[in-house]
């Protein structure tokens, strides 16, 4: 027999136009979760994660819908701040939240802002029957947060790609993430900005307001704007090193998107980072930087362009990296025997 499972999703998380990785990760692992579900999904729209009364009432209706004993995973954005919308169906449904960053964390809240949230989020997610993350570190840190007992993990999964042809000089760096202040492309830039002297060209593919750009480096960054499917794949196989500023990340799905090309990388230690950047080959497959210090990233990046044995031992580490990676059937298993746990009222 067939499972139903019920899938809360905010509205766009098809968008072109918008991507991001909570997005991807939602299309994908909902994809391979057809194989043992009978998946409905349910689009909400609303700026989340504290929409308008309409929006709020809509998802009331949509759960007051669904029959007693269903089984419904919902986004954490929409889910986390509407925790009086959860409440009547708590005993009703089998609620299963997925957290892909904790509300208060985004950057850029106020204090108030960020309180705000995370209370909403903490009785939001203590209505649930279960909680899940996608990184071991974020798991802990929504335990932590809410004083929950356990949070499951679901790490995102990677799509199989070609590796690219390095350049002698491994001058093509390359940034993918939304244009925000969370992902640090103002530290990256103030980084290449102290590399003046070196040969270096940056894409910055994402979408979002461009940061300001320091003027010794204009002419040698790029903003294309958001790059998906072959135009996103041809991005990641022209590039020679992938770098991410974050400071904040769950995981950081680009991580292991470029390490699917083969390609090393260079991110900040926060979150999830350092699980999704892994180890292999006899090391890591590129650098790990304190967050917020736009020195140590400019000193590594120089280290890479200066040293060809660096580069050639990071590519080294970056292909036995790319044949550990795990695929997206693998979260949806993962995520499966959580739901199965669920449904079967096992602890």
């Amino acid at each position: 027999m067939t499972h139903r499972l019920h899938v809360v999703l905010p509205a766009g998380v098809d968008d072109p136009a918008t991507p991001s990785g909570g997005n991807r990760y939602d299309r994908r692992v909902l994809d391979h979760l057809a194989a043992s579900y009978d998946v409905r999904e349910i689009a909400v729209a609303g700026a989340w994660p504290r929409p308008a009364a309409a929006d709020r009432d809509r998802l009331a209706h949509a759960l007051a819908r669904l029959p007693a004993g269903a089984t419904v995973l919902l986004d954490g954005l929409v889910a986390g701040g509407v925790p009086e919308v959860l409440q009547p169906h708590a005993d009703r449904l089998r609620l299963v939240i997925l957290v892909h960053l904790p509300l208060g964390d985004e950057t850029g809240l106020s204090p108030a802002e960020a309180a705000e949230l995370r209370a909403l989020e903490r009785r939001a997610l203590r209505l649930a029957a279960a909680v899940v993350a996608t990184s071991a570190p974020a798991a802990r840190r929504v335990e932590a947060l809410h004083d929950l007992p356990h949070v499951h993990v679901a790490a995102p999964g990677v799509d199989r790609a070609d590796p690219g042809v390095p350049s002698g000089t491994g001058h093509r760096l390359l940034c993918v993430a939304s244009l925000t202040p969370r992902k640090g492309q103002d530290l990256l830039l103030a980084a290449l900005a102290r590399l003046t002297d070196l040969a270096w060209e940056c894409t910055f593919a994402g979408a979002g307001r461009i940061p300001p750009v320091p003027d010794p480096v204009a002419d040698r960054v790029t903003f294309p704007g958001p790059l998906a499917g072959a135009q996103l794949d041809a991005a990641y196989r022209d590039a020679d090193l992938f770098v991410l500023a974050s400071r904040a990340e769950t995981y950081g799905m680009v991580i292991t998107e470029a390490l699917a090309h083969a390609l090393p990388v260079v991110a900040t230690d926060v979150g999830g980072v350092p699980e999704a950047l892994g180890e292999a080959g006899g090391g890591v497959p590129g650098s790990l930087v304190p967050p917020e210090d736009a020195g140590a990233l400019a000193a590594v990046l120089r280290a890479w362009l200066t040293d060809a044995g660096l580069r050639e031992t990071w590519r080294d580490r970056a292909r036995a990296r790319r044949a550990t990676l795990t695929g997206w059937d693998e979260t949806a298993r993962r995520l499966t025997a959580i739901l199965r746990t669920i449904e079967e009222g096992t602890p």
